[in-house]
């Protein structure tokens, strides 16, 4: 087995280069509420949500669309998704006119199929009965990939993903360090861990004093896990989360060596208190998130953690619910 890549700091930075330029400026928030809520001297939000189709995920998948031959851009690719990476990569093969395939669970929830075709791709559905459902669209994937000669992409075991999605870290270093302040602690969510994979980097570069804890729901905490024990490790089989998007049973190679070189822990969130980080995201922050999207704010403010006198930043990766999904999670809080 070759030793996965650790993408190096001028790498993240060529990506982020690249990224930037098609890619939202998403804010950072400030936010005096929370700050009194946990005990943090201060507290930031990034939201992620407000980025083009919604979430972060468009920054790795248009970087690792650039890496493609002149022929892999020609033909096209396939990937599997729950959602939010079919969106990015979507929409990021819409930018560069790469011709998309997705294979999603058929039980995705409806908004993220519908706009992932509403960015141009061809969506193909699995039913995955009583196995894992990420199990079964990437069968599917590599079977379209070999019968059709489209590029295999994987949705977060890769480290240009990785690298791209570095971006909202490097951002958000910039954006800190605009307003005076440095993070002690970083919250990022994980499914297989692309994104705490950059962010992590971005911080152990530039930031090595930054704490960053990766965040996932409980049942599914395969990178927590991974992480104490040294070692991937896969998850037993669990009772859905609401956290759709974080439902990996173990992170990939490439992000786990990527946290391991930052140093990162791990925390677990119930699905109750991420419903009700989705309502403090909308009455405090005006916010709409999805639950794998609130994750993190859930993880600030379950009291688990000692923010006592630190400066804390939130990664809140992604908005991508429907309205109705959102008003029945909210009335659940």
């Amino acid at each position: 087995m070759t030793t996965p890549i650790v993408p190096t700091l001028d790498h993240i930075r060529r990506a982020y280069a690249a990224t930037s330029q098609v890619t939202q400026l998403t804010p950072l928030l400030k936010s005096r509420p929370l700050a009194q809520m946990t005990g943090a001297a201060r507290v930031f939000v990034k939201p992620e949500s407000l980025q083009w189709a919604g979430s972060f995920k468009v920054r790795g998948a248009y970087w690792r669309l650039k890496q493609l031959s002149p022929r892999e851009m020609a033909r096209g690719v396939v990937a599997y998704s729950s959602g939010n990476f079919a969106q990015g990569l979507a929409a990021a093969g819409q930018a560069l006119g790469v011709a998309v395939t997705i294979v999603m669970p058929f039980d995705v929830p409806a908004a993220k199929r519908d706009a992932t075709t509403g960015y141009g791709a061809r969506v193909v559905l699995t039913d995955h009965g009583e196995r894992p459902r990420e199990e079964v669209a990437a069968e599917r994937a590599r079977e379209i990939s070999k019968e059709e000669d489209l590029a295999l992409l994987h949705p977060f075991d890769d480290a240009d993903i990785v690298a791209g999605q570095a971006g909202a870290g490097l951002e958000a270093l910039d954006q800190l360090a605009a307003k005076g302040a440095k993070a002690d602690i970083v919250l990022c969510a994980v499914g297989g861990g692309g994104l705490i994979g950059g962010v992590s980097l971005a911080f152990h570069y530039l930031s090595p004093e930054t704490q960053v804890i990766a965040v996932e729901p409980e049942g599914f905490n395969g990178m927590g896990t991974s992480l104490a024990k040294g070692a991937i490790e896969t998850m037993p089989l669990a009772s859905p989360s609401i956290c759709d998007g974080l439902m990996a049973r173990k992170p990939g190679e490439a992000p786990f060596a990527a946290v391991s070189a930052a140093g990162v822990r791990g925390v677990a969130v119930n699905d109750a208190s991420v419903r009700r980080a989705m309502k403090i995201a909308f009455e405090r922050l005006k916010l709409v998130l999805e639950p794998s999207g609130a994750a993190t704010l859930a993880a600030l403010l379950d009291g688990g953690l000692d923010l006592a006198d630190k400066t804390v930043l939130v990664i809140a990766t992604g908005g991508n619910v429907s309205l109705n999904d959102y008003m029945r999670h909210l009335a659940d809080a």
